[in-house]
């Protein structure tokens, strides 16, 4: 595996593999490395020839700054998880190689309605710091096929956005989330949770299944939402969100008889946790 600190030779490395006919595929990442990432290496691997991943704690999409400080940090056994996946190559850029003229005053997206509800609503900023840096990103690596993991749903369908906006050629290839044996969701934020804590966040995985569950039996959204919140607060959750989304549009959908998506955020102590579940 390579590892690029700097865009210029990482832009050279990437063109000498397209002008041998190589398509490449790209997982950006903010390290702390676990299963649902390397499912994302391996998923790039089967589908493209040249796989390059990047690890960027990026700063812009940190709402709360205490959040960002305390964003856990194992680029050594990062490096090596990625070569053991078989990554073919690594981005690991400064905040100055990324933001050479600061992160302020920096460029708006017009996202719509997607900054409104949701993540968007309870982080406000959070998702013009995903465009900022993965424009930047794709700008740099111009990768064929893009690889993100489902559990940032609406991440996913922001960058979907960002990619319009782009007018970019690259595919966005959603994989599905990878959870412990227990249920939870693969996250880089479990390595913050004490052992306690880290027992009880697995109720937000039994609140997503109990919402399927009683949907498919037909009670109605007001009760199945009502329940769901007790259940979280019941275990100590603090909960900014338990809603049903059209899952093409993010827009609530009660008596919506499309495809759903039940999406969850609530902070456990001082770490916040997501996840979400099609219906």
């Amino acid at each position: 595996m390579i590892i690029f600190k700097y865009a210029e030779p990482l832009a050279r490395y990437i063109q000498q593999q397209k002008t041998a006919g190589k398509q490449i595929g790209f997982v950006p990442t903010m390290g702390a490395l676990h299963n649902g990432h390397i499912a994302l290496i391996d998923q790039s691997k089967q589908a493209t020839a040249v796989t390059v991943c990047s690890i960027f704690v990026n700063p812009t999409q940190f709402n709360n700054p205490s959040d960002y400080q305390l964003y856990p940090n194992t680029i050594e056994r990062d490096i090596m998880k990625l070569e053991a996946a078989g990554c073919d190559a690594l981005f690991l850029p400064s905040i100055v190689e990324m933001y050479p003229n600061g992160t302020t005053g920096l460029e708006h997206y017009d996202l719509g309605y997607l900054e409104t509800l949701l993540e968007g609503k309870f982080r406000p900023g959070h998702f013009q710091g995903v465009c900022q840096v993965m424009f930047r990103l794709l700008s740099m690596v111009q990768p064929h096929q893009l690889f993100m993991g489902q559990k940032d749903y609406q991440q996913c369908m922001v960058v979907s956005r960002l990619l319009t906006l782009m007018k970019s050629g690259t595919r966005l290839v959603t994989c599905p989330t990878l959870r412990e044996p227990d249920g939870l969701a693969m996250s880089s934020r479990n390595l913050r949770l004490s052992l306690h804590d880290r027992q009880l966040a697995t109720t937000i995985y039994q609140c997503l299944t109990f919402i399927k569950q009683q949907l498919n039996q037909g009670v109605l959204w007001p009760v199945i939402k009502e329940k769901a919140g007790k259940m979280l607060t019941d275990t100590g959750f603090r909960i900014d969100y338990v809603e049903l989304a059209d899952a093409n549009t993010l827009q609530p959908a009660t008596d919506y008889q499309g495809p759903r998506v039940a999406l969850i955020a609530a902070f456990l102590n001082d770490v916040r946790l997501i996840d979400n579940m099609l219906m």
